[in-house]
């Protein structure tokens, strides 16, 4: 654990917040996901042990609580982790206007981004009498996150590894880069077409309703008008 031995607030709160994994952590409890295989999947890269540390420590100082639910435990945040908040996005803001540009190749990651879209996929915006069914096809993912299926009726999404059977509404081929730097702002659709990263097929003209289902990211619009130098 850090420990900046200062009684400035400003160090305590860092001596928290400024552990590997822990901001991450709270995003993903921020972002609405309770169950550990949950938040697990929205940090991917952090072992299992850890993550059970981080979140014992945020219970112990009163970020987290951790309830009994019908099949094992939920962590949810307290008034004290709600009040993260804002302090959370407004870091993600702050990284997509100053730090947003190019990704490294090992900041790409098939599967949380496939989790991220999953969760803020406007749900509202797919047709509602009918099962939606989104196949996404990585060219350059490794073997096992090479082909993701996003299924979604009744205003209910579910995200499949493994084809679930149902007829493809809408394929979508790309790299993981292209379809990363759509979801950020980084790059637009027909952008990413035109140079070879994406294809759609379904959807309209270039998947012009995909995008109006999936939308973008939460920090997304900061970093388009950050291009746009509106920002």
């Amino acid at each position: 654990m850090i420990d900046y031995l200062q009684f400035c607030t400003v160090a305590r709160g860092a001596e928290v917040l400024g552990e590997l994994w822990t901001p991450l952590v709270v995003r993903e409890l921020l972002c609405g996901s309770h169950r550990f295989n949950d938040i697990h999947r929205g940090v991917p890269r952090m072992s299992a042990t850890l993550l059970t540390q981080r979140l014992r420590k945020l219970e112990e100082i009163g970020v987290v609580e951790r309830r009994r639910a019908e099949k094992g435990w939920e962590y949810h945040l307290t008034t004290a982790g709600e009040e993260l908040r804002p302090i959370v996005v407004g870091i993600g803001h702050w990284g997509a206007r100053w730090i947003g540009s190019r990704l490294r190749a090992d900041q790409l990651d098939a599967g949380f981004l496939m989790w991220d879209i999953r969760r803020f996929a406007r749900l509202d915006e797919f047709p509602a009498d009918e099962r939606t069914v989104v196949h996404f096809r990585f060219r350059d993912a490794p073997a096992a996150e090479r082909q993701w299926w996003l299924v979604v009726q009744h205003h209910e999404a579910d995200l499949c590894r493994d084809d679930p059977g149902h007829d493809i509404s809408v394929l979508v081929d790309s790299t993981v880069r292209a379809l990363t730097e759509i979801w950020t702002g980084d790059s637009d659709p027909e952008q990413a077409i035109r140079a070879g990263g994406l294809s759609v097929q379904g959807a309209g003209r270039n998947g012009q309703r995909l995008w109006r289902w999936l939308g973008r990211s939460v920090f997304a619009p900061t970093r388009m008008a950050q291009r746009a130098g509106r920002a």
